[in-house]
C-alpha cells in the first residue's frame, strides 16, 4: 500500500466533508435541514464536519490504520444506506426547486460517501500488506 495515496485519500475525504459548510452556507441553508430534519439537522451537519476532522487526523497516522479505516468504512456505509432510503422516499426535484445548493448536496452526498466507503474498505482490507512510503 502506498502511504502517500492513503494520506491524500484521507485528506480528500476531509475536504469533501468540509464542503458541507459551502452547501449549507455555514449552517444557514434550511432547505438542507428541511429535506431531512433528522440526519441533516445543523447538529448532523456539524457531525459531518467533525468526521472530516477525524479523517484529517487519520491522514497523519503512519501505521496501524486498519481498524480506523474499517470504522470509517462502516460510518460511510451508514450514510450510503440513509441516502438511498432518502432517495426512495423523497423528491430531488422538490429540493432543487427550493434551493439549488440543497439539491446538489442531496444529489451527490451518497455517491461521495460510497466512493470513500470503498476507499476506506480498501485501506482496511489492504492494510495487512506492508505500507510503502
Amino acid at each position: 500500500m502506498n502511504q502517500k495515496l492513503i494520506k491524500n485519500g484521507f485528506i480528500l475525504a476531509a475536504i469533501m466533508n468540509f464542503s458541507v459548510l459551502i452547501f449549507s452556507r455555514g449552517f444557514t441553508n434550511v432547505a438542507i435541514n428541511d429535506a431531512d430534519p433528522i440526519v441533516m439537522s445543523n447538529f448532523g451537519l456539524l457531525m459531518i464536519v467533525m468526521w472530516g476532522i477525524a479523517y484529517l487526523s487519520a491522514a497523519t497516522v503512519i501505521s496501524n490504520i486498519k481498524w480506523v479505516a474499517g470504522a470509517f468504512a462502516l460510518e460511510k456505509l451508514i450514510y450510503v444506506v440513509v441516502w438511498i432510503n432518502w432517495l426512495l422516499g423523497n423528491s430531488l426535484e422538490a429540493v432543487y426547486s427550493t434551493d439549488i445548493f440543497a439539491g446538489i448536496f442531496y444529489s451527490i452526498y451518497g455517491l461521495n460517501d460510497l466512493f470513500f466507503m470503498l476507499f476506506f474498505a480498501w485501506v482496511f482490507i489492504s492494510s495487512s500488506h506492508k505500507i510503502k512510503s
